[in-house]
């Protein structure tokens, strides 16, 4: 069991400990070094296991910046400050999600400590724990559920191997898609191992 005082000592809320210790157990993230990856991976991820949903509320220039090509130019400002149909739109015909009038998109949107994202994401997620996450997609966002689908998704994608032999910038990459925050991350894992050692 990871204490809630060495948790603490992370800035990590107590109601984590339970949580973390059902996901190491679950998901193979049996020793010191995978288990101080895991907590300063997803503490970047998910701002100290504090955030456990995609935020969506963008302005019209940040939605233009980052989702230009998927709206006309007209429409960037219909949709700004609207998560929703932000969510629908962008997740829209992807990833198991079905056209944007179905509401798949916000359904389905990010969640957890790895923001676990679209249909089939949240389907094979409930199937590796026996729970049909799809009719309930909303207790991704509750620590419980937060910490497992950040394990079953660390299980899938290699990352416990990638822990394993300390390859920070891989195991970055495997979880964001680039090395954003990097170092923060690097110091985060760190600093858990001085703490679960």
């Amino acid at each position: 069991m990871i204490s809630a005082e060495k948790l603490q000592k992370l800035g990590i809320g107590p109601q984590w400990s339970e949580p973390l210790t059902t996901t190491f157990t679950s998901f193979g993230i049996d020793d010191v070094k995978k288990q101080a990856a895991f907590i300063g991976e997803c503490s970047h991820e998910c701002n100290h296991f504090k955030v456990l949903e995609e935020n969506l509320n963008y302005r019209a220039e940040t939605l233009q910046k980052l989702f230009g090509h998927k709206f006309k130019p007209e429409e960037i400002e219909v949709y700004a400050h609207h998560p929703e149909k932000i969510a629908n739109r962008i997740y829209g015909n992807r990833m198991g999600n079905r056209e944007e009038s179905s509401g798949d998109g916000w359904r389905f949107h990010g969640r957890g400590c790895i923001q676990l994202t679209g249909h089939d994401n949240y389907w094979h997620f409930g199937q590796a724990i026996n729970k049909d996450m799809v009719k309930e997609p909303q207790l991704v966002a509750t620590p419980m559920y937060a910490a497992l689908s950040a394990g079953w998704f660390w299980k899938t994608h290699g990352c416990n191997e990638l822990a394993e032999s300390q390859n920070w910038e891989g195991l970055t990459k495997r979880i964001n898609g680039g090395l954003f925050g990097l170092e923060e991350r690097v110091r985060l894992i760190h600093q858990a191992v001085a703490e679960l050692s």
